[in-house]
């Protein structure tokens, strides 16, 4: 049975359409920051606000935990939704360790100015490199973790600083895609959407370039960021890496599982490596 001309002409229309308002709703779709302030005295005992300047021009509020002397600093980029303070509470386990933690906040996050995009957003972790920097934390004192998308701004920063002689001490990566182009196609899989993506986060062609050891975490149930794109990136990563995949784990639902908490903490207090 033919289709009329007529209803395969209404057909094309439609497709076309939710094409254009999937491209140009795209970053409203991609990010949902909370735009409350960020409250050191929320975040509670030892937190700190911080303050950095951007090349564009933007002011920017973090929270930041300073480390003892002797420890390492972990720099975290947070996901696409909420702000900085949800992930205070993250990483507890590490409290009374003496490791630093600061809380990168983003472009239309957490009160701060802006809103977020992805050459926005590797902006806004230059500023808070750039502070630490100036607080003698850099290189070998600085571990760079990356949560789901800011897994992406992790990825970016560590290459670029290796790229540059000061690579990090090491990167974690928390639930990682190889691009934002691969994790859209998963979700719109009827629609052009690798080639829609404005903001790539192109991960897979930064990997191999990061110049320090890698430990990723994936949970096996994750439908956000599907499993398969964080077994992918972490075969095209250098030596030394490792990969902890969680059997019935979600979306950064890691340290429900007492073997993420002890390799993220093996990985950041020493040399311990998780399991391939």
């Amino acid at each position: 049975m033919s289709v009329p001309v007529g209803a395969l002409g209404m057909a094309l229309a439609v497709y076309l359409g939710i094409c254009l308002f999937m491209f140009f709703s795209q970053r409203q779709l991609m990010y949902y920051p909370d735009r409350e302030p960020l409250d050191a005295a929320r975040a509670g005992a030892g937190w700190q606000t911080v303050s950095t300047q951007t090349s564009d021009g933007l002011q920017l509020t973090h929270l930041h935990r300073p480390a003892q002397a002797g420890r390492p600093t972990l720099l975290l980029f947070h996901g696409n939704a909420g702000h900085a303070g949800h992930r205070v509470g993250k990483l507890d386990f590490l409290t009374g360790s003496g490791v630093g933690i600061f809380l990168s906040e983003y472009r239309g996050f957490g009160g701060n100015p802006g809103a977020p995009t992805e050459e926005g957003l590797f902006a806004d972790a230059r500023s808070t490199l750039a502070w630490l920097a100036g607080e003698g934390v850099a290189g070998r004192d600085l571990i760079l973790y990356g949560e789901s998308l800011g897994s992406g701004v992790a990825t970016a920063m560590a290459s670029e600083l290796a790229a540059a002689g000061t690579p990090v001490a090491g990167v974690i990566l928390e639930a990682p895609f190889t691009s934002m182009a691969a994790a859209a196609q998963f979700h719109y899989p009827i629609l052009p959407a690798r080639w829609l993506v404005l903001d790539r986060y192109d991960s897979l062609s930064r990997i191999g370039g990061i110049g320090t050891r890698l430990l990723i975490l994936h949970g096996e149930a994750d439908r956000t960021v599907p499993f398969a794109l964080g077994r992918q990136l972490y075969e095209s990563a250098a030596e030394p890496k490792s990969f902890l995949p969680l059997s019935g784990i979600g979306h950064v639902a890691h340290f429900e599982r007492p073997e993420a908490v002890e390799a993220v903490r093996d990985f950041v207090l020493g040399d311990g490596q998780a399991s391939d």
